[in-house]
């Protein structure tokens, strides 16, 4: 169960200062609160859709998706499942490579939810991102297999079955909801 691991009273220059957490802590309203262990559904579909993105955005440098990154503003600092910037709003450092530090709102924020987390701390998160500036967001729940999709505001829509799912601008990627839960099915092996 996802749980308060150190009481309020803490600032959020404090908190960035703390060595990091496995699984994450996000603060939140002045609380640090630790993510939930991924398993098996939630890992495999943070994967695919990190890869499914990148696959179609990077080459072109149209966006890019990270996993369990950290992103930093508006007073909180949140770990999304998936985080998917726009190739423009990527930091960069003088290196020309990835910068550690990203203290921006995703352009796109997807939470996967997991048996153990609250649905309500997760749509916070995603609600803050929109109030913030993201453009798009994804709840998946691998459970009931609905996405809930979050454009800034507007009322969430619940997409099932065959509907198309929305994606950032630019982006080349069509997905149905089937076709991201079809990513929890195994290969078939070719021995």
């Amino acid at each position: 169960m996802t749980g308060v691991i150190k009481p309020a009273i803490l600032t959020l220059e404090a908190f960035l200062k703390q060595p990091e957490t496995t699984p994450a802590s996000e603060f939140i309203d002045g609380r640090v609160e630790q993510k939930p262990m991924p398993q098996g559904k939630h890992s495999r579909l943070q994967l695919r859709f990190c890869d499914q993105v990148n696959e179609s955005a990077e080459s072109a440098q149209i966006a890019m998706a990270f996993p369990e990154l950290r992103c930093t503003f508006a007073g909180r600092s949140i770990v999304p499942d998936a985080a998917v910037f726009c190739w423009e709003r990527i930091p960069f450092d003088a290196d020309g490579e990835v910068a550690n530090a990203f203290e921006t709102h995703p352009d796109w924020t997807v939470e996967i939810l997991s048996p153990d987390q609250t649905t309500t701390k997760v749509i916070r998160n995603i609600l803050h991102c929109m109030k913030h500036g993201s453009l798009l967001g994804w709840l998946i729940d691998p459970e009931e297999r609905v996405i809930l999709v979050f454009h800034p505001e507007q009322a969430p829509t619940e997409l099932v079955g065959d509907e198309v799912l929305p994606v950032l601008p630019g982006l080349a990627l069509v997905l149905t909801v089937n076709d991201v839960f079809a990513w929890l099915k195994g290969r078939p092996r070719s021995w």
